[in-house]
C-alpha cells in the first residue's frame, strides 16, 4: 500500500471534477466541515434569495405572491427538482412537512394497500425517530399491529407473506452501511408487501435510483446532503401507480382535490399532492431550492465516486498514522459504505469535542460512535488528510483527556 502525502491529496483537488462546486458554498474559515450527513453547509446564495423572499415577496406583494411568485406550486416543484435526484418521474414527489410527519403518512398509506396485514418490518438499530413514528402510529391503529425488527444481513429473510410493509433507510445513520434497495425492494413485492424507504442519508450524495428499483413509498430530508438549512422540508415520494390507492390520513386542505372549492367534506387529490396537509412553510422552502438545484447540477456518479474515495483516503490514512490509538471502523470498507465514515471509541464524546475545538467538525453518536459526513460538493481531498492528521495530534498529545471535553452538550 503506498503511503499517501498532503501533496497527493492537493493533486486530487487539482483534478477533481466538482472542484468548483465547493465556491459556491460558505464554509467557515480554519474549519474542516465533516458534519453535513448532520447538516449541510450554507449556499452563498442563501442568504439573497431569502432577503428577496421576505422583503419582496412578502414585504411588498403579500398575499399576491401565492400566485405572481408561484408559492402555490413551490412543494410540487420543488418535489419535480427532487425527483431527478433520486430516479422519480415528475409528479411522482412533493416537499412537505417533516421527515416524522412524512413517515407517519406513508407508512399509513402503505397500510392501507395491505389492509388484510398488520406486520411492519423494520431495523431497530437506526434512526430512533422512524422506530418511534411507527410505534406511534401503531397504537392509534390498534394491538392487533406489530413491528417486527430485523438487523442488516437477517432482513431479506424476515420477509414474509405476514408482513405489510417494510419500512428501511437506506444508509445507516450511525454505521453509514448500505442497504441494497432493489434485492430487498424484490423481495418485498414478492412476498406481497409495501417498500416504503428513509432516503435522509443518501438522497444527495450517492446514486438513488426509486423507479429504477420500483420503490413503493419514500421519505428524505433536504437539510444534510441538499444544503437546504436547519429544519428546511422534508418530501415524500409516491410511486404513480398508487396515486388515489395509497392515501394518507392527515387530510388537510392542501391535499384536496379543490382547495379553494372550500368543500365541507374531504375529497383526496389525484396525483401527489394528496400527500400534503397544510400551509408550506414558503420562507424556508424558497431557500432550500438553492441547495438542491446545487445538487441536481452535479453529476451523480462523479458525487458518489468522490465520496467513496474520500472515505478511503479517510480509513488509509486512520490505518497508517492513528492504528495505535484504539479506533474500530464500523463503516464498510467497501462500496456498501454511505458518504460517512464511523469509528467507534470508548471515549468518542471527548475525543470529537476536541476535534471540534481544534476546527474539524464531525459529530458523535451515542455510546460511542464518531461521525464524519463527506460532502463531495465541499469536502477537498486535503480536508480529509487534515483531519486525520488533527486525530492524530490529539490522540498523541492526550488532549482528549482534559475536562472541559467530557461535559456532555444537550446536541452532540
Amino acid at each position: 500500500m503506498n503511503i499517501l502525502t498532503r501533496q497527493d491529496c492537493e493533486r486530487l483537488d487539482i483534478d477533481d471534477p466538482l472542484a468548483l462546486f465547493r465556491d459556491e458554498f460558505q464554509l467557515p474559515t480554519n474549519n474542516i466541515y465533516l458534519c453535513g450527513n448532520s447538516l449541510g453547509a450554507m449556499p452563498k446564495a442563501a442568504l439573497s434569495v431569502a432577503s428577496k423572499v421576505i422583503t419582496e415577496q412578502w414585504g411588498t406583494d403579500l398575499v399576491k405572491s401565492w400566485n405572481q411568485h408561484s408559492w402555490f406550486s413551490m412543494a410540487g416543484d420543488l418535489g419535480n427538482l427532487l425527483a431527478k435526484t433520486i430516479g422519480a418521474a415528475p409528479g411522482e414527489v412533493v416537499m412537505t412537512d417533516s421527515t416524522s410527519i412524512n413517515l407517519f403518512k406513508v407508512v399509513s398509506a402503505a397500510l392501507t394497500l395491505q389492509p388484510q396485514r398488520h406486520k411492519i418490518l423494520m431495523e431497530g438499530s437506526n434512526f430512533p425517530t422512524d422506530n418511534y413514528t411507527v410505534q406511534g402510529l401503531l397504537k392509534l391503529l390498534g394491538e392487533r399491529y406489530e413491528i417486527v425488527f430485523a438487523e442488516g444481513n437477517e432482513i431479506i429473510s424476515a420477509i414474509d407473506e405476514s408482513i405489510a410493509v417494510v419500512c428501511l433507510t437506506q444508509v445507516h445513520y450511525k454505521s453509514g452501511c448500505v442497504l441494497d434497495m432493489k434485492a430487498i425492494t424484490q423481495r418485498t413485492q414478492a412476498a406481497g408487501a409495501i417498500s416504503v424507504w428513509d432516503l435522509c442519508h443518501s438522497a444527495g450524495a450517492m446514486d438513488v435510483d426509486l423507479n429504477g428499483c420500483n420503490v413503493d413509498f419514500a421519505i428524505g430530508c433536504t437539510y444534510k446532503y441538499y444544503n437546504g438549512g436547519p429544519g428546511s422540508p422534508a418530501f415524500i415520494y409516491a410511486a404513480s401507480r398508487h396515486h388515489g390507492k395509497g392515501l394518507q390520513p392527515l387530510t388537510g386542505w392542501w391535499g384536496h382535490q379543490a382547495p379553494f372549492n372550500f368543500e365541507r367534506d374531504y375529497r383526496p387529490a389525484d396525483g401527489i399532492t394528496q400527500m400534503l396537509t397544510g400551509t408550506q412553510p414558503i420562507i424556508t422552502m424558497a431557500v432550500s431550492k438553492i441547495g438542491i438545484e446545487i445538487s441536481s447540477r452535479a453529476n451523480i456518479q462523479q458525487v458518489r465516486q468522490k465520496s467513496l474515495a474520500l472515505g478511503d483516503i479517510f480509513l488509509q490514512l486512520l490505518e497508517t498514522h492513528c492504528a495505535e490509538y484504539g479506533f474500530e471502523v464500523i463503516s464498510p470498507t467497501d462500496n456498501t459504505r454511505g458518504s460517512q465514515v464511523a469509528l467507534r471509541h470508548e471515549q468518542g464524546y471527548a475525543i470529537m469535542q476536541a476535534l471540534i475545538d481544534q476546527g474539524v467538525i464531525g459529530d458523535f453518536r451515542a455510546p460511542d460512535t464518531l461521525r464524519f459526513g463527506l460532502t463531495p460538493l465541499y469536502i477537498r481531498y486535503v480536508d480529509i488528510w487534515d483531519a486525520v492528521m488533527a486525530i492524530k495530534s490529539i490522540m498523541s498529545e492526550q488532549l482528549w483527556q482534559l475536562d472541559k471535553y467530557h461535559h456532555r452538550q444537550a446536541v452532540t
